[in-house]
């Protein structure tokens, strides 16, 4: 008779003695928020740490904002409670801007202004999906968009692309993985954390296969301003108008304006999913703060100019840092074509002896170099394709080069 060890005879907790549930318990925490806060954590003890963890503009948002918020902490009707909606105001300016930048019309009534853009996609999903609803989600992937399906009790079922598509999925990669239960699709163009942009033809034949599958699409446009040389962005709902009625778009000011600490973000979609999803948030958050969506309704209205310049800015640097890259023996970098993120292939560098270390995953080379070279980088395994990298250039020049110098200096030691 075999022997029963004390651990595998105990009883399973019970509900009542689980601390944490399992649905939160499954939740991995934001790789690309860790790695920002360890950098800054050794910044402030006093290491010369350079970060290409978080998405985050550089740039200070611009002055008519911040001066359109002052105003608002001055009005008394700002310091109550406003619709969880979303301020009238606000709502229209999202209407006219959509209307604007991609075509697609709206109304009001089909606007629900969130706290950022993740409360975005999580209460998207969390009002299209039932259990066990399967999404696609192309790869590499942002690292919310998973923890958020399954939160809405949603599958992710991951579409993975490479460096050899540009890390762009096709149909024939998508009808592949679609299956009885799935409802829906999650399309990002600008690519976060690519930098991959679908020309229009690619994203309107993704469309139409979308429609005739009876698909749900949730396209995220949040880098839709951030497109470099020729490429555009197109909004998919546009180039196939028969989709717009299954189709939610997501979008907010973060990248755009360099509002990421403002928490701005809308959904755009059917009225009667944009209803739904304005219930949940009227027991999650109720209204967004009213500085910020006076600010957001600024920042909406006024012109494109600051955003201009950020993304002179932003071309720059992503020439500057694909080309250093590419000087790394071991590193394929394909050059980006919109957001500000470079993702290259680090496989050349795994298994090879570097500063008397051996990395044998992205992860462990994502350490090394944090450790050896005072450089923080995201490891390709939080967004779904181990064996790359996630780097931000959205970070001073100066700062950029001498921080992928220092990469350059110790990688090129790799036996």
């Amino acid at each position: 008779m075999t022997a029963v060890s004390p651990e595998s005879s105990a009883p399973a907790p019970s509900a009542a003695d689980r601390r944490i549930s399992r649905r939160i318990a499954a939740i991995s925490e934001s790789a690309t928020l860790a790695v920002d806060a360890k950098a800054k954590a050794l910044k402030a003890a006093g290491k010369p740490v350079i970060g290409f963890g978080a998405g985050e503009p550089d740039f200070p948002t611009p002055g008519y904002i911040v001066e359109a918020a002052v105003a608002a902490c001055r009005q008394p009707a700002m310091h109550r409670y406003t619709p969880a909606g979303g301020l009238p105001a606000l709502k229209e300016a999202i209407v006219a801007k959509t209307a604007r930048d991609s075509g697609l019309q709206l109304t009001p009534a089909q606007v629900l202004v969130t706290n950022g853009g993740k409360q975005a996609v999580y209460e998207a999903f969390a009002t299209m999906l039932d259990p066990g609803d399967e999404v696609l989600v192309p790869a590499p992937y942002w690292t919310t968009y998973p923890e958020a399906i399954r939160l809405a009790g949603g599958v992710p079922v991951p579409v993975v692309a490479d460096e050899q598509s540009g890390y762009l999925v096709s149909v024939g990669q998508l009808e592949a993985a679609r299956t009885p239960r799935t409802k829906a699709l999650l399309f990002c163009s600008p690519s976060n954390p690519t930098g991959a942009v679908y020309p229009a033809e690619q994203v309107e034949e993704i469309g139409r296969w979308a429609l005739e599958a009876g698909l749900w699409v949730l396209t995220d446009e949040i880098y839709e301003h951030l497109t470099y040389g020729v490429a555009t962005a197109p909004s998919m709902p546009v180039l196939v108008p028969e989709l717009a009625d299954r189709c939610v778009v997501v979008n907010g000011v973060a990248k755009t304006y360099a509002m990421t600490g403002w928490r701005v973000g809308w959904i755009a979609g059917p009225a009667d999913v944009v209803k739904a999803a304005t219930n949940l948030q009227s027991h999650a958050t109720s209204n967004v703060a009213n500085v910020s969506q006076a600010a957001a309704v600024a920042a909406l209205t006024g012109d494109l100019s600051a955003v201009a310049t950020m993304r002179e800015a932003f071309d720059r640097r992503r020439q500057t840092i694909v080309r250093m890259l590419r000087e790394i023996p071991g590193i394929a970098c394909p050059e980006p074509q919109g957001a500000f993120y470079v993702y290259p292939s680090v496989k050349g560098l795994l298994g090879r002896p570097i500063a008397g270390r051996t990395a044998n995953s992205s992860v462990e080379l994502a350490e090394l170099i944090l450790e050896a070279a005072e450089v923080a980088v995201v490891p390709g395994e939080a967004f779904g394709t181990p064996g790359y990298l996630r780097m931000s250039y959205a970070l001073g020049d100066d700062d950029l080069v001498e921080g992928v110098g220092r990469m350059q200096r110790l990688l090129t030691s790799a036996g």
